[in-house]
């Protein structure tokens, strides 16, 4: 079960959005090679504000992915891109549901 995870929220410059858009589609093949990240969204909030959020099962994941080729790309990229600084949240996971991890019922039973 992931254990941590990053909630990071990214507001464009004006007329930059199509550019952000595409840098955020670009990173998933990257987050896909990183071992420790279990899952990796990136989402449109508004038509100027966008969000990062991924899962790791320990701290050590979390840390490589926040040491990793996707934060250095987008801290590169972040004074051409970005109205302002990514705010980078670091989040403890209370509960989730994904795939084949649902819990088995006590005194459940199929007919």
């Amino acid at each position: 079960m992931a254990k941590f995870a990053l909630w990071v929220v990214l507001e464009s410059k004006a007329g930059k959005e199509k550019e952000l858009e595409e840098f955020l589609k670009s990173a998933q093949p990257l987050a896909e090679s990183e071992a420790g990240t279990q899952t990796w969204y990136a989402v449109k909030l508004a038509p100027s504000k966008y969000a990062i959020f991924d899962t790791f099962a320990d701290e050590g994941g979390r840390d490589a992915h926040l040491n990793g080729p996707i934060a250095k790309a987008l801290f590169g990229k972040g004074k051409e891109l970005l109205e302002n600084d990514p705010a980078v949240l670091q989040l403890n996971v209370l509960a989730s549901k994904v795939p084949g991890t649902e819990t088995k019922k006590s005194g459940a039973h199929s007919s």
